[in-house]
């Protein structure tokens, strides 16, 4: 049944196939758990007791809040899925609460920061091909906001440079157009020229960005990037594509961008996922408050 729940997550669901591991793998886990605990081997048979249980031992394990929930939703979905097929009457989630978790600010980084990177380690032009690529997709990743596995997706095709915009193919499949501005236009054009250069003959594949190889870049490729990149600049911890996403969102608000053009760039379903970025711009408010007011 869950190669069954699976195959229609991935092609009725248009789930990524990121997302879809990752329900395997909690399904796979609560079912161990389920073996261990009560020598049960199918989940339909969990009730309330048990998947709360789970949630008790995970939570006394340091699994964090977030991590559970994410668990909880996939049982939900799986639950609903025997429903629908008329394999189990009732959904047990229903007398199970979702652990609270607490509310964390989007990391991100500065402007002057941002700007000290692009000014003191991004050459105008470069001829190597890796530090050529490399630059462009810290670039297009502060400038579009993408997610890494857009980045990663992204084809040939998908960039107009005459229109000065990427298409972009989010989550559950769902287009998006993203505009850019003249200097990573410029990039882009550098790169194309670089990467011809470099690559004499055809590579097989239409991927936009690649290895030395020829072959689609990787997600830890473009981690390892990104977290050299932001070591120069910053010593904060988190060093991933995704703070990028979050300066983007960021840095766009406190420049007056309204929230709802930023969630149509960024891919959001909906608003108030974009509106969690709204408290970093009212610290910064606080922040220069308290510097500025003599009573503050």
């Amino acid at each position: 049944m869950l190669e069954r729940f699976l195959h229609y997550l991935q092609y009725e669901k248009r789930f990524s196939p990121y997302t879809v591991i990752s329900y395997k793998t909690d399904l796979e886990q609560f079912t161990e758990y389920l073996s261990r605990q009560y020598g049960i081997i199918e989940i339909s048979e969990a009730t309330h007791i048990m998947i709360r249980s789970w949630f008790v031992e995970m939570m006394e394990n340091n699994i964090s809040a977030r991590s559970v929930n994410r668990k909880k939703a996939t049982l939900n979905s799986y639950f609903k899925f025997l429903i629908k097929l008329g394999l189990l009457a009732e959904n047990p989630m229903k007398k199970v609460l979702s652990p609270k978790i607490s509310k964390r600010l989007p990391v991100f980084i500065e402007e002057d920061k941002m700007k000290r990177l692009t000014d003191e380690y991004f050459p105008e032009h470069g001829n190597e091909f890796e530090s050529t690529r490399d630059m462009l997709i810290m670039e297009m990743l502060y400038v579009t906001g993408m997610r890494l596995s857009e980045l990663v997706n992204l084809k040939e095709s998908d960039i107009s440079i005459f229109n000065m915009t990427i298409k972009v193919l989010g989550k559950r499949n769902k287009e998006r157009i993203i505009p850019f501005n003249n200097r990573l236009k410029s990039l882009i054009e550098n790169y194309i020229s670089v990467k011809k250069h470099f690559f004499s003959t055809e590579t097989n594949e239409n991927y936009f960005f690649i290895t030395l190889k020829g072959k689609k870049v990787y997600q830890k490729l473009v981690y390892r990037v990104v977290n050299y990149y932001l070591s120069l600049i910053t010593s904060q911890e988190k060093r991933s594509p995704h703070v990028l996403r979050h300066t983007f969102a960021t840095h766009m608000l406190n420049h007056g961008a309204d929230l709802n053009s930023i969630k149509e760039i960024l891919g959001h379903a909906n608003l108030s996922a974009t509106q969690v970025y709204t408290h970093n711009t009212i610290e910064k408010l606080k922040t220069v408050y308290k510097q500025a007011h003599p009573k503050a």
